[in-house]
């Protein structure tokens, strides 16, 4: 497997390497589907050029990434290119290695569920056979490699790829059982862009379900685990935190980062769904529909913790998922990552519904994005209102294909357990209902 892994990595920075020298990167670079006023290398830079003169490179309202971003460009500007080929190398690899642990995980667990005789007699044909499962971490990496939104993100050199990389090695550590990294990633990739809080909840799951602790209120290890998982990833986050203080002998980045990405004062379009929406909002309604907008991130936890205890790798899935299509600042490359994740689902495909029109859909709206744009911005034949309907098409598209997923796992778990060939008592064929 170490074979064909190399060649995919050799493909993809071969692939960069091209575009990096050509004259598309400078195009890349500049559209507003890959670079936002959060991420964008020119804001980088532009921070980097305060800095260097010794102002502080949040006293203007251009820069807004986090301080160790700052400090790790402003050692390594002359080398940025091959960072962010090394970062989705990283990304490719760490996904790589999670998913392959993973994999041996569930396979144990599907072994011993048979042993039990958990699952019904005639549902055995749904179970994964190691056959099915051993080229699905490099088909992981290569999902994430070569899809077109990662490498547009790498040759724009999108700080979005940096994120992408530390939410990778969380997602590793969890696999492995390491609930120290994991706190440590988790509270990294929480510091860099706030969103991710939202996967304490499927990585603590998983962690507990590897130390074979149920998850009950009236279990006091279950409480235990949970208060010493919760301590570290605070503790993390405070020290992260108090570095960035130190380096700039400042709290301005607080209000620059964290409060830039609450409050979305900055309408520029990308292929989210803020800032139309706020564009034509008058100023008093804003605060309240701000709440609401950010709380959409934050309000599907809960009920997605319920459902899916017993699944957390696909209650990630979905979480990280939903980051994407409701922050307030997504770009492609949050989708990329998500994205990655749809071959360790390929056992669903059979229970899938409209999963070829709504790939035809992505992948249309994607060819529009520049189309629309051009004919707002340049041609002036159209206007904001024709961007922002294939935005909302494009993030629909996303929503129904995650709805869809989430069907089919539940709906092939209810197989597993109730039999294919379910028979009412009057003999007729029944109806299933998720509820």
């Amino acid at each position: 497997m170490a074979a064909p892994l190399v060649l995919v990595l050799l493909v993809a920075v071969t692939v960069r390497a091209v575009l990096f020298r050509s004259s598309l990167a400078g195009l890349i670079s500049e559209r507003v589907e890959v670079a936002s006023p959060l991420n964008a290398w020119k804001r980088v830079v532009e921070g980097l050029a305060l800095l260097d003169l010794g102002v502080s490179p949040y006293s203007g309202d251009v820069f807004h990434e986090t301080p160790l971003i700052i400090y790790l460009f402003h050692f390594l500007i002359d080398y940025a290119e091959l960072v962010f080929m090394i970062t989705d190398i990283l990304t490719a690899v760490a996904l790589y290695l999670a998913i392959q642990d993973y994999n041996k995980v569930l396979f144990k667990k599907q072994k011993l569920l048979l042993e039990l005789d958990k699952y019904a007699p005639d549902a055995t044909e749904l179970i994964q056979t190691p056959m099915e499962m051993y080229y699905i971490p490099l088909k992981v990496a290569l999902f994430y490699l070569l899809n077109p939104y990662t490498v547009m993100s790498c040759v724009a050199k999108s700080t979005c790829a940096i994120n992408n990389t530390v939410i990778a090695f969380f997602i590793l550590a969890t696999i492995k059982g390491s609930a120290f990294l994991s706190a440590v990633f988790l509270a990294l990739a929480t510091y860099q862009s706030l969103y991710p809080l939202t996967l304490f909840a499927p990585a603590l799951l998983y962690l507990l379900q590897r130390q074979f602790i149920p998850v009950k209120m009236k279990n006091k290890d279950f409480w235990l685990y949970t208060m010493q998982y919760t301590g570290l990833y605070l503790g993390s986050l405070m020290v992260i935190i108090c570095l960035s203080f130190f380096l700039l002998n400042s709290w301005d980045f607080i209000p620059s980062v964290y409060g830039f990405i609450l409050s979305v004062p900055d309408l520029t379009p990308n292929v989210g769904l803020f800032w139309y929406f706020f564009a034509e909002m008058f100023e008093h309604f804003s605060l309240f529909f701000v709440c609401v907008f950010q709380i959409n991130v934050f309000f599907y936890t809960i009920p997605l913790a319920v459902k899916l205890k017993e699944h957390p790798m696909f209650f990630m899935f979905v979480q990280l998922a939903i980051i994407s299509i409701f922050k307030s600042y997504p770009t492609v490359g949050d989708i990329a990552l998500y994205m990655a994740f749809l071959p360790l689902w390929s056992h669903l495909y059979q229970f899938l519904r409209n999963v070829f029109i709504l790939s035809c859909v992505l992948v249309v709206c994607s060819l529009l994005f520049p189309v629309l744009w051009h004919l707002w911005i340049y041609a002036g034949s159209a206007n904001s209102n024709f961007y922002y309907a294939i935005t909302l098409t494009f993030n629909i598209g996303q929503i129904l294909l995650i709805s869809d997923y989430f069907y089919a796992y539940l709906q092939r778990e209810y197989y597993l357990t109730h039999g294919i060939f379910l028979i009412r008592k009057d003999r007729t064929d029944p109806m299933l209902v998720l509820k």
